[in-house]
């Protein structure tokens, strides 16, 4: 007691340690709580900690036990992923990738986990998730519920992109090159080059935003496939195909985009940062790569007569001359380029060294295939698919494309496809009752594309479609653009690149071929992660097709019950052959 009348300076030591550790550990906690809480490096903790939730999830002896008692017809239901997980895209990780090589934007390219450290677990939706705004209107809304990430519309709200009003995010159709809108701006375009009449058909977008210069582009009957990597924005992918705007995943780093060569009509870029002229030009080369000779190529923005970037600019504009691109206009800070057609230009002598590709190099090998840093051949491809030389739009879609001949008997193939298609699909509408047509379908994949023919056989609806070339297939997509479409390489056994509940419906025709080793007839992967992506990439009532043998399709169907779907299955249309059915499968709309 007589202590408690002491002087402070005479109190017990061993007491006055004690009350300033706890002081002191009030303090760090008050101040850790502030960081979490206010600043962006609480963010980048709690993503962290819930992609180890999510990873945790997989125990590769369990995953792979439940995987065949699903096969073997158990009724099993795969569990639901944590509920951070709603915007999960397994190749597309920042946590995984962060720690890999920052050269040439390596770590922003695609990398998957190996399937057996994946979690096999069904992405949720978000709280409050709705069936999204049909197509046209969602061109100009969306609801914010479905992906409430304000971050975009914060920060380029001025420039037009979108803006946040009640319930909904809205569209102006604005960017940071065109805050007055896109379609001032392909009005611009369309002084130079021809936007109207068919003769363009296919553009390319690259780091597109929220794409609302693909989506206006679309009343003149141009097809955009718009992309960008997954950065500090996010989502705008995300928002451009909550839109009804064809688009995807994806980054220029060390390796080729997954589109064939000469695909594109139109190349823009609008203030998409691509240091073009980097690495010996080696950007600009796989441009050109991808533009069709007598193509269009934009760039808007910087370096283009940008302050503090004369030598960029000037760099810029000695690639285009080395290569021979005509100049078509200069105004303000965009720059417009016509691509020539042949390779008289090359070899010539020009500061960056450029050279021809040999001819027996195949340009269109672009899954997981390294950036070249030699121009691509165009007498390696045979046929008249210039500009100005293929059919104008619409007559591109029916007319045999130019690049067909190689394979065997083309023109007749090509026939017999197209014919096909229109058939199986009428079946579609008219037995199968799909919603095809109507304004609950608006973004659209086929998994397994060959010529394009289900896509052609819906260009009348108000629709657009992925067409996916599996890399392990002959590479037919070069037929697919000639025709007027768009699609991408890629394999089935890796999820695919782009975000969750991309798609109304996911058409595939032979599904088993998907996962099979061509060679040895082996699978490589197994259906139920395939279905399991199709889930993650499906909307909430969405629909998935499966054309494939009886015995298949009871294998799918066993399957389709895991991941909550409702399954029913059907004969195919009375003109085939072969003896398939049909799998039409409805994803419920479930809540964590």
């Amino acid at each position: 007691m007589a202590q408690s009348n002491l002087p402070p300076s005479k109190r017990n030591p061993r007491q006055w340690r004690l009350l300033d550790i706890v002081t002191a550990g009030f303090f760090v906690l008050l101040f850790l709580f502030f960081v979490l809480v206010f600043t962006p490096l609480g963010d980048s903790l709690a993503t962290s900690g819930r992609q180890t939730l999510l990873l945790s999830n997989s125990d590769p002896r369990q995953r792979h036990r439940l995987i065949a008692a699903i096969e073997a017809g158990d009724q099993r239901t795969i569990e639901a992923c944590p509920p951070d997980a709603v915007d999960h895209m397994p190749c597309e990780d920042p946590r995984l990738n962060s720690h890999l090589s920052r050269e040439m934007n390596y770590y922003r390219e695609r990398h998957c986990p190996r399937p057996e450290v994946t979690p096999l677990c069904l992405i949720p939706p978000p709280e409050g998730y709705k069936i999204p705004v049909h197509w046209p209107e969602s061109l100009h809304k969306i609801w914010h519920s479905n992906m409430p990430h304000d971050k975009i519309a914060d920060r380029k709200g001025h420039q037009g992109w979108m803006k946040r009003e009640g319930q909904h995010f809205i569209f102006p159709g604005g960017g940071t090159m065109f805050p007055d809108g896109a379609v001032q701006y392909i009005e611009k375009l369309g002084q130079y080059i021809p936007i109207k009449g068919g003769i363009l058909r296919t553009a390319l977008d690259m780091g597109c935003g929220v794409a609302s210069f693909g989506g206006y582009l679309l009343a003149q009957d141009i097809l955009t496939l718009s992309f960008a990597p997954r950065d500090s924005h996010k989502s705008q992918i995300q928002f451009a195909l909550e839109r009804g705007i064809t688009a995807m995943v994806a980054m220029l780093g060390t390796r080729r985009l997954p589109f064939p060569a000469f695909a594109f009509d139109l190349v823009h870029c609008s203030r998409c940062l691509i240091p073009f002229t980097a690495y010996n030009a080696t950007y600009f080369i796989e441009v050109d790569r991808l533009l069709r000779p007598s193509g269009y190529l934009v760039i808007s923005g910087p370096p283009v007569q940008w302050p503090k970037q004369d030598k960029e600019w000037s760099d810029l504009q000695a690639v285009a001359k080395s290569l021979c691109y005509e100049l078509i206009a200069v105004d303000g800070n965009t720059v417009i380029w016509k691509k020539p057609v042949g390779n008289s230009c090359m070899p010539n002598q020009n500061e960056f060294g450029l050279e021809l590709c040999d001819a027996s190099e195949d340009p269109s090998s672009a899954w997981y295939f390294k950036l070249k840093k030699c121009v691509s051949n165009t007498d390696s491809v045979k046929g008249d698919y210039a500009v100005g030389r293929i059919h104008k739009w619409p007559a591109r879609l029916t007319a045999a494309p130019p690049r067909a001949t190689i394979i065997k008997n083309s023109a007749d193939v090509f026939e017999a496809d197209s014919r096909r298609w229109v058939r199986r699909v009428a079946y579609y509408k008219n037995s199968l009752n799909l919603k095809l047509g109507t304004p609950a379908v608006r973004n659209v994949m086929d998994m397994n594309a060959f010529f394009g023919g289900f896509a052609a056989a819906l260009a009348s609806d108000p629709v657009w479609v992925m067409n996916v070339v599996p890399a392990r297939k002959p590479y037919t997509l070069d037929l697919i653009f000639d025709r007027g479409l768009i699609g991408v390489y890629h394999d089935w056994c890796e999820p695919f690149s782009t975000y969750p509940r991309s798609y109304d419906l996911i058409h595939v025709a032979s599904i088993e071929s998907l996962i099979k080793d061509p060679a040895s007839g082996n699978n490589r992967c197994n259906i139920v992660d395939l279905l399991v992506e199709l889930d993650r990439m499906l909307r909430p009532e969405g629909t998935v097709v499966v054309r494939d043998r009886p015995d298949v399709i009871k294998k799918v169907a066993h399957v389709a019950n895991a991941v909550r779907w409702k399954p029913t299955v059907h004969v195919q249309e009375p003109e085939s052959h072969g003896g398939e059915k049909i799998l039409v499968a409805t994803k419920r709309l479930w809540t964590l």
